[in-house]
């Protein structure tokens, strides 16, 4: 098909086999296996310079469209492997989608300007459904009891942090522990969050009943909750930067410091892009290299 649309627009074999890099044996060929496969001349050989049949008139616009369809297919496909281009999309918490996450793509897209990345801010539970419905390539969020059937990889493990206002009788203390804590109105997320919480608290044997005042399904309305004087919260260290916005201090907790693992979610069986694979690969490296900063 390439050797006759090349022949027609040369008018030559000679040309026609210079611009396909084929000797004019190979070329003469290859149109005589297409006239045998079509049982039909394309082309007139009777006369000195190369011409069509009517048959070979009627496909030249037909083959060429098809070539020309198939190299930019060829061409996007080598794009996508070079990242020239391609799409990421990614669910994580709307936590982490306002804190961790933007400043991660704004420094992945800085080195690939033509991958685009979405990202998904969802509640929690909605990770993993984002994943397994196919909506994302790939979900960011902490660890699921039972485990979900996706393939996970550990993205960071962080210790809770205690969040309460500025001017708070717990901003006196140096040390600040669960039993500090818990004399206080107590602001959770609903779902797994709070039962991982309190499950984490109570195999300590510490003897503290933590019960939740309020359960919300945003972090975000927990820190209004705790700017507005309703109580305290904990979250993770990554989201200190809004928790600062909000005019909130942040303090490490004890006896016992209870951690979070966040994990990588993506389907099993299901090959990533290489334009996923690169931007998991910058975001491991981004998180590390965060956390030794830190």
């Amino acid at each position: 098909m390439r050797a006759f649309v090349a022949l027609a627009r040369t008018g030559t074999f000679t040309l026609a086999a210079q611009t396909l890099h084929v000797t004019q044996s190979a070329l003469s060929g290859l149109i005589k296996e297409l006239e045998q496969t079509l049982d039909a001349r394309v082309v007139d050989r009777s006369t000195r310079r190369i011409g069509l049949t009517e048959i070979g008139r009627e496909l030249l616009p037909l083959f060429s469209q098809i070539i020309d369809d198939l190299d930019g297919a060829l061409a996007n496909v080598a794009d996508h492997t070079r990242l020239k281009k391609g799409v990421v999309r990614i669910a994580a918490p709307q936590l982490m989608a306002c804190t961790l996450l933007p400043p991660s793509i704004a420094a992945y897209r800085a080195q690939h300007p033509e991958i685009v990345v979405r990202l998904a801010d969802t509640e929690v539970e909605g990770v993993i459904t984002r994943v397994l419905s196919g909506e994302a390539d790939v979900g960011i969020g902490p660890e699921r009891t039972p485990a979900p059937p996706l393939l996970a990889q550990e993205l960071f493990t962080m210790p809770f942090a205690l969040v309460f206002p500025q001017q708070h009788p717990l901003a006196a203390l140096e040390r600040v522990t669960w039993q500090d804590a818990a004399a206080y109105p107590f602001i959770s997320l609903q779902g797994q969050f709070t039962d991982l919480l309190l499950d984490a608290v109570q195999d300590a044997r510490t003897g503290i009943a933590l019960t939740p005042a309020h359960e919300v399904t945003f972090m975000t309305t927990a820190l209004a909750m705790v700017s507005a004087g309703l109580g305290v919260t904990v979250c993770l260290p990554y989201a200190e930067p809004l928790a600062t916005l909000y005019g909130l201090t942040m303090r490490p907790l004890d006896a016992p410091t209870v951690q979070r693992r966040f994990f990588v979610y993506t389907r099993p069986g299901r090959s990533l892009s290489p334009a996923v694979e690169s931007y998991l690969e910058f975001l491991f490296a981004y998180v590390k290299r965060s956390q030794g900063e830190g």
